[in-house]
């Protein structure tokens, strides 16, 4: 089978609008929650959310175009610029058709649809843009990146839920473990800080309304957690077959040797019993890598802070690992929840803690859960370590699970 290693990464999320200032805030401990700037509240329960700072899409697209593209767009793109950047890829007539592009969301164009639906209500019908559709739809992300820098392999966009991103970026590896491609641009991107985004999951109990304290609101395993803070942005890895990354010089940062998946089958927002469909994601997993878990050193958890979402993943693990001694950290507690952009963020991180030997931390916790005693969550310090294997996990309504295993580069 083979081999695919990571070559680029890029993250967009409230800590920062590159990876390496997204990586220093992360091992900071930094909080990215804060009051909501991209609307008024004053009529929602919830105030609070995780937004992209400072960010500017006429950075990456000309302003008419811009006006095009829903701002999971824009996300995707500025990503997979510096992916792309950091990888050296280009993208030449002789090795289009094996350069794919497989980048989800969970939602897509919320923002756009909201707009053009008040267009549709005070003007009529003649006032909804030519473009809403091509703005909105999840698949053009993937499809406004494969135009950008010319790739003509597989297009795809996966809509998962909470695991979309977690699925692109394992279906990618899959497609070059194949040969249906050499290289592919993967993982996910979202924007649903929107009156209708944070409304709805309002509306479910499921968000934090810990509106006085933004940055103390994301505390998975905290036994005063109220539930999670949504977050946006964008996280896209390159992925690479080994011996075209070697052939044109590309320094692999990791390499991605496991993917598992797995379904409930049991309700639509909760995990099932003792979180077997995650105790089996991460088997399918390990054992797609031929790795035994006594040999993963970490694990960056779902973890949204949500009271039984958190108790039902540390069962999970625990169930996974059993006795041996491992880290788990939830950098959700600093960027937010970015629904389908997660596990593409999530993924890099977990390269980055590969490469650099060092855990971002849970931070925000205080008074860890009872159920979860004996369990290292790496509590609000960065940490340095000695790992040769992590793992990124997603989960996502519907019962839809993702886990991905990456491992340590050596030469």
């Amino acid at each position: 089978m083979r081999r695919v290693v990571v070559t680029g990464i890029g993250l967009i999320c409230a800590l920062g609008n590159r990876t390496e200032e997204v990586w220093r805030n992360l091992l900071a401990g930094k909080s990215g929650v804060h009051k909501i700037t991209h609307f008024d509240t004053s009529k929602h329960a919830c105030q609070i959310a995780a937004e992209v700072k400072n960010f500017d899409p006429l950075n990456f697209v000309e302003k008419k175009e811009a006006r095009k593209m829903a701002r999971f767009i824009h996300f995707a793109i500025a990503a997979a610029d510096e992916a792309v950047q950091m990888s050296g890829l280009k993208v030449t007539p002789e090795n289009a058709e094996l350069v794919g592009v497989h980048i989800g969301s969970g939602i897509g164009g919320f923002d756009i649809i909201e707009r053009e639906h008040t267009n549709l209500m005070e003007g009529g019908p003649r006032k909804i843009s030519p473009f809403f559709i091509p703005a909105a739809i999840v698949n053009l992300a993937a499809g406004q990146v494969s135009m950008r820098f010319g790739a003509k392999g597989p297009n795809e966009a996966t809509a998962t839920a909470c695991t979309t991103s977690a699925h692109s970026v394992g279906d990618s590896f899959r497609i070059i473990q194949h040969g249906d491609a050499d290289v592919m641009i993967a993982g996910g991107s979202e924007a649903a800080i929107t009156p209708m985004g944070v409304g709805g999951f309002a509306a479910m109990r499921a968000l934090s309304l810990r509106n006085d304290e933004p940055e103390r609101a994301s505390r998975p395993w905290d036994k005063d957690r109220d539930g999670f803070v949504i977050g946006e942005g964008a996280g896209i890895l390159i992925l690479e077959e080994l011996d075209h990354a070697r052939a044109r010089g590309a320094k692999p940062i990791a390499e991605i040797v496991g993917y598992g998946m797995s379904g409930d089958a049991y309700h639509i927002t909760q995990p099932a019993p003792e979180h077997e469909g995650g105790f089996r994601v991460m088997r399918n997993a390990a054992r797609d890598a031929k790795v035994d878990a006594s040999q993963i050193g970490y694990v960056n958890a779902h973890g949204t802070s949500t009271p039984i979402g958190d108790t039902l993943e540390a069962h999970a693990i625990r169930n996974f690992f059993g006795d041996y001694k491992h880290a788990i950290s939830s950098t959700k507690s600093m960027t937010g929840h970015l629904l389908g952009g997660a596990g593409g963020l999530e993924a890099g991180i977990t390269v980055l803690a590969l490469r650099d030997q060092t855990l971002p931390p849970t931070i925000n916790l205080e008074n860890q859960d009872e159920g979860t005693a004996g369990m290292d969550f790496v509590p609000n310090h960065a940490r340095q370590v000695s790992i040769e294997y992590a793992m990124s996990n997603s989960f996502g309504f519907g019962g839809t699970n993702g886990a991905l295993l990456f491992k340590k580069w050596n030469e």
